[in-house]
């Protein structure tokens, strides 16, 4: 794997590189040199070697605190990351929930098991052969499948996933304005889900967890577009109903939505 650390439009891994945006290039924040060298000890656990392409002074840091990270020292998340600036509102990740965001149909066999499964025990196949699906854009290594992917909670990017698996193409402004249609939405305390016994920090996401995570254990608030309520309410377990709201999508687009619900769960104790 290689990691570029610059000034991007945000971060992300595509393709086997980790392109590395810095909040305020090209100084570099303990926190983001954490998420680093969390992503390269998880790809080093996982067979691949990682190499660091950025400006020599970035890479002095990034060394120079790798002694604190490998005595097991960590950084608080920061209220804020301001890596991505795309949203509207916020300008920034806001660190309070993470999300995991779900199509209809998909939905309906989560309430039905009651957890969140990862994709290699979801569909029941190999990661070989998920990794090898068209709609795996990113080339993502075979491992990645094994886990439940998680967002910040007031990102879209989990919406917008569910948009381009329905419509089997990137979507258009079009696509996320008039026509978008918001997926169901899964929050959960950051603070809480950090705690989960397989969650593994590598770096790009918020976080992930191995295998499975059990609503009725974990999720906070789960969010389903008004719209949807005839097609779901009748599988919500009694034990996630008081966690389940029905909102809607009055919204002018995909940023909108995320500002609604994010902003719902937030305020909902």
């Amino acid at each position: 794997m290689l990691i570029k650390i610059g000034d991007f439009d945000c971060t992300e891994c595509w393709d086997g590189v980790f392109y590395k945006k810095l909040s305020s290039y090209p100084d570099i924040s303990k926190w983001e040199i954490q998420t680093i060298l969390d992503f390269e000890r998880y790809e080093r656990d996982n067979c691949r070697d990682c190499q660091i392409e950025a400006d020599i002074k970035i890479i002095n840091a990034i060394d120079d605190y790798r002694k604190l990270y490998d005595f097991g020292q960590r950084v608080a998340v920061p209220d804020k990351i301001t890596e991505c600036v795309a949203c509207p509102k916020y300008k920034g990740c806001m660190t309070d929930f993470v999300c995991h965001t779900a199509p209809i149909e998909n939905a309906i066999s989560i309430f039905e098991c009651g957890a969140l499964r990862a994709p290699t025990k979801w569909r029941g196949v190999p990661a070989s052969v998920l990794k090898a699906e068209s709609r795996n854009a990113a080339n993502d290594p075979e491992d990645y499948f094994d886990y439940v992917m998680f967002a910040w909670g007031n990102c879209q990017a989990g919406d917008r996933l569910v948009m381009e698996r329905k419509l089997k193409h990137f979507p258009t402004d079009e696509d996320l304005s008039e026509n978008f249609t918001p997926g169901v939405r899964f929050f959960f305390k950051y603070d809480k889900i950090v705690k989960h016994p397989n969650a593994t920090f590598e770096g790009v996401l918020p976080l992930k967890v191995k295998d499975e995570v059990v609503l009725s254990d974990w999720v906070h608030t789960i969010i389903i577009p008004l719209d949807k309520r005839n097609i779901l309410e009748s599988y919500i377990p009694a034990n996630l109903k008081d966690r389940v709201f029905y909102i809607e999508n009055d919204c002018a687009d995909i940023w909108a939505w995320s500002e609604k619900v994010y902003e719902f769960a937030k305020n909902h104790k």
